[in-house]
Parts: C-alpha cells; sequence; structure tokens
C-alpha cells in the first residue's frame, strides 16, 4: 500500500514538472500558449461538413467538424466489418469448398496488406479513375459515380414526417417489450412464442395512422448534371467512400477469423444436442452455436473496433476531413499551439476508446454465463 502510494506521488510530481517545464520553455520562446485560440476565426473551407460551418466560423467550431467526420466513419466502418466479418467467419466453416476456400482468400489477401496500401488503392486507384461529371456512370439517372463522389437523391421532409418518427418509435417500443414478454414466458415454461405478426400488425397500423395525419411528408431531390457538376441530392465524397472501404474490408478480415475461433470454441456436443432435438442448421448455428461462441468473440472484438477508430486518422493520407486532418493538421499549421491540440487530439481518442470499451464491457458482461467472470 505505502508503495503504491509513493509510484502514485511520484507519477503527480512528474507531471507537474513536465507541465511547468513545457509552460516555461514556450514563454522563453515567446510561443503562445493556452487554449484561447478555440475562440479564434478559422479561415479555410473543408469539403464534408455535418454541420453548419463556414471560414468564418471558429477553431472550436473545426474541433467538431472534425469529430463529427471521424465518428461517421468509425461508427458506419465498426458496422460494415462486423456484418462483413460474421458473413466470413461462417463461411470459413462452410462444408461447401467454393465458399470456405473463397472466404479464405479474402482473409488471407486483405488482413496481409497494410491498411495504408489499401486506402491509396481504393482512392488512387478506383475512385479517381471514375470519369468526370459529365461522362458519369449513372444508374437509374438518380445515383451518379464519378471523379468527384457518388451523388445520390436526397430526402427531404416536411414538418409532417414527426408523426412517422412517432410510428416507428411505438413500432420500436413494441418490439422490445414483445420480445421481453417472449423470452420470459420461454424462461417460465419453455413456450415460444412468436412475436412477428404482432410486431408487423403493430408497425402497419402505426404507418397508417401516420399516413392518415401527416399524408405524405417525404420528396427525393434528384440530382441533376448542370455545368460541370452535379446540382441537387448529395454528394458522398470520394475521401470518405475510399477510407470506409478500406477500414471495413481491412477489419472485417480479422473480424472472420474471431468469430470463426469462436465458433471453434463451442463444443461439438452443443451441435449435436441441437441437432437430435431437430434444429435444422441454421437454427442451431443462430439460437444454439453463436450465442456461446459471442463469450470468446467479444474480447477480441472490442480490439477490432478500438483499432478501426484508431486507423481512421490514417485518413489524412487522402485528405479526408476528419480530425487529425483538420485539427491537428490544418489548425496546427495556422495556430503553432502543438501541445495543446495534440493534447487535446489525443483526449479525444482515448476518450473514443474508453467508451467503446465500456459499452463492450458491459454487454461482455451481461452474455457471461452465471458465477464467470467475463
Amino acid at each position: 500500500m505505502l508503495l503504491q502510494a509513493l509510484v502514485l506521488g511520484a507519477l503527480v510530481l512528474a507531471m507537474v514538472w513536465l507541465v511547468a517545464n513545457v509552460q516555461s520553455n514556450l514563454e522563453r520562446q515567446n510561443i503562445n500558449s493556452g487554449f484561447g485560440f478555440l475562440s479564434e476565426r478559422a479561415g479555410f473551407g473543408i469539403n464534408q461538413t455535418l454541420i453548419e460551418y463556414s471560414e468564418d466560423s471558429s477553431f472550436a467550431r473545426v474541433l467538431t467538424v472534425g469529430l463529427l467526420n471521424t465518428l461517421l466513419v468509425s461508427v458506419l466502418g465498426i458496422g460494415l466489418a462486423t456484418v462483413l466479418g460474421f458473413v466470413l467467419g461462417v463461411a470459413r466453416l462452410s462444408s461447401n469448398w467454393l465458399v470456405n476456400k473463397t472466404a479464405m482468400v479474402y482473409v488471407e489477401i486483405f488482413r496481409n496488406v497494410p491498411l495504408l496500401l489499401q486506402i491509396m488503392f481504393w482512392y488512387f486507384g478506383v475512385l479517381r479513375n471514375l470519369p468526370s461529371p459529365r461522362k458519369a456512370v449513372s444508374l437509374g439517372d438518380a445515383v451518379f459515380l464519378s471523379n468527384r463522389g457518388i451523388v445520390v437523391p436526397a430526402l427531404e421532409m416536411t414538418a409532417a414526417a414527426w408523426w412517422y418518427g412517432a410510428a416507428l418509435a411505438v413500432s420500436t417500443t413494441a418490439y422490445f417489450w414483445l420480445r421481453r414478454r417472449a423470452r420470459l414466458l420461454r424462461l417460465a415454461d419453455g413456450t415460444a412464442q412468436s412475436i412477428w405478426r404482432p410486431v408487423s400488425m403493430i408497425a402497419m397500423a402505426s404507418l397508417a395512422f401516420a399516413a392518415l395525419l401527416g399524408g405524405v411528408p417525404f420528396s427525393f431531390d434528384i440530382p441533376a448534371l448542370k455545368g460541370f457538376n452535379f446540382r441537387g441530392g448529395i454528394t458522398v465524397i470520394p475521401e470518405f467512400v475510399a477510407l470506409l472501404l478500406a477500414l471495413s474490408l481491412y477489419t472485417a478480415a480479422f473480424i472472420a477469423e474471431i468469430v470463426r475461433a469462436g465458433i471453434q470454441s463451442v463444443s461439438k456436443g452443443q451441435r449435436e444436442a441441437a441437432a437430435a432435438l431437430g434444429l435444422p442448421d441454421n437454427t442451431a448455428l443462430r439460437l444454439v452455436v453463436i450465442p456461446q461462441a459471442l463469450r470468446v468473440i467479444i474480447p477480441p472484438l472490442t480490439s477490432q473496433y478500438l483499432n478501426l477508430t484508431k486507423n481512421s486518422s490514417l485518413a489524412v493520407a487522402i485528405a479526408y476531413p476528419d480530425i487529425v486532418s483538420v485539427f491537428a493538421g490544418t489548425t496546427l499549421t495556422q495556430v503553432g499551439q502543438a501541445v495543446e491540440i495534440i493534447f487535446i487530439t489525443m483526449m479525444i481518442y482515448l476518450t473514443l476508446s474508453l467508451l467503446t470499451s465500456f459499452a463492450m464491457n458491459r454487454y461482455n458482461a451481461r452474455i457471461a454465463l452465471v458465477g464467470q467472470k467475463s
């Protein structure tokens, strides 16, 4: 106990000395310090913003825009990588030779090629070689692919759309309530109760009620070529597409191996017991094997989620406006306060990682066996 207190005290003193030393050096070299620069005018544009932004916005706004762009590519990448990884992991154990070998080739290729090279391949080798907007590839005269990105129709809503939001909330609440009720019945007396029919009826009734009160509050803004570029719709910049593809495909290869190992960790007797009960292979995999395999899958899966979020910082190689590019890059170049800017960036990535770990650990504890520490 005394040794721990001494070590903690030494660390605190070291941090105090380090901060004082850095501040003294900055003052000696007449370098500005502090976080006052966050309220200053940025003076540069950003080509992808999820919130309102202009060149007159502050550096704090730049930080927010970069953080939201990082969260966007990270959350979507985690979702795509998880789905693809689970499919590939199951395919790696398929008795079909072609499916098995195809999944194996995918895993060996994507996990053994450096991520940065994959990002540059998708950006410079594929997306930048698409035709110009005047010769864009058209998909149904609604979606257009060009070297300036992917242009898709934009969904426009009126104020009456909140009725549909309420219908979605009612349907979602009914789904979770009925699922919990069915689970309690199954645990109580083994009764298996399907919830899809009542959920479907509630969803259709809610939508009909919303349509009756709100009409059709939705319309699509179809993009059209005007001059040298498209007007209308939503433009997904090529930097975002390249980064999302590379992060998802790369991480999915590792998740596939994690899923494969998790499934193989389940005792063969569990599959035999499911077969003895007459469960089809797909049902046995979904209800018997996967729930047990998750206890092995979740801890290493958490590491892959953390890696994907941190690997998104490689976006700076293709100028995707994430937090590293616009804040630790452009802002740092203009302001010159490296200590504060790098500190903020590090703290943001640390916070994102800790929140991800906390959420995954909570889920892991929820599915853990009773009496077994996760």
